[in-house]
Parts: C-alpha cells; structure tokens; sequence
C-alpha cells in the first residue's frame, strides 16, 4: 500500500491504496464515489468512464498511480442536485437512462464535446460507438446530447 494524491472533482485526495489498483475501485470503494460504475472490468463498455485532465478514460483498466497529479472529474463533479450540468439536465428532460447503468459512461464521454459544439445523430452515434446501453434507450441519449448541444446554458 502506498499514499497516493489524487485530485477529484476539485478537492485534494490522498488515498492509501496499492498503486496498481484500478483508479475506478479507488473512486468507488475509498471515495464513495459511485457515478463510475463497473461493467465489464475490460474497459469494453464505458460503465466506469472518468475525465482525466479533461479527456474520457476508461477508470477500471487504468492504474491509480497512473492518475496522479491529474485532474479527475467523475458524474458527481460536474454538477450538484441542486445545479446539474446542462448534460445531466437534458439527460433527465428526455428521459433517457432505463436502467440508467450506462448512463455515466454516456455522459462522461460526451462532456468534453458535447457542450462545444452541437453534433449531429451520426456524429454523436459514432462518438459512441464503444458505449454499451442494454436497455436501448440510444434514441433517447442522442436527443439528450443534441438537446445539450443546443442549450442556451453552455460549460
């Protein structure tokens, strides 16, 4: 076990953690954290995607000493109950998780993006291509994100 600093979702962490330990058991299990969420455990189906420095990573395949000194943001940090981000608001206008389990994996991977520039169906059907929805609620999430796009309230 080694003390590993960790920066998530704004706020300095130190963990006591074995620095190969996938960051998502780190995030869930030592933080409470549970947007991320464990899926497949391969990094196949995006359940467990984060923001690293900015950019979408798969956090059950990735080392927490990997993670160090970066800028981690989880579906928690990028809006409150109170103040949800525009991504999380048109996610729940449109209705769009069933199950919901995939829904962190969809959002977290469009955040960089989505909010920048409004994507078309194809666009953002591609974007997602290696996102896995079980329910099939896709319809639903591509309206979300292009309702996001278009927000008058831009992140």
């Amino acid at each position: 076990m080694a003390k590993i600093s960790l920066n998530v979702n704004g706020k300095a962490r130190v963990v006591d953690a074995d620095s190969g330990t996938p960051l998502l058991y780190v995030l869930r299990d030592n933080l409470g954290l549970h947007g991320p969420r464990f899926g497949c455990g391969l990094g196949q189906c995006g359940a467990c995607t984060v923001l690293m420095d900015g950019k979408s990573v798969r956090s059950c395949t990735l080392p927490t000493s990997a993670a160090q000194n970066k800028s981690i943001t989880t579906l928690e940090g990028l809006g409150s109950v109170a103040h949800p981000h525009p991504l999380q608001t048109a996610f729940i206008a449109e209705q769009a998780a069933q199950c919901g389990y995939c829904m962190n994996g969809m959002v977290m991977a469009r955040r960089p993006c989505s909010i920048k520039s409004p994507s078309n169906g194809l666009d953002i059907k591609q974007s997602l291509n290696s996102y896995i929805c079980r329910c099939g609620t896709h319809l639903r999430i591509i309206r979300a994100i292009q309702r996001a796009a278009n927000s008058s309230v831009k992140a």
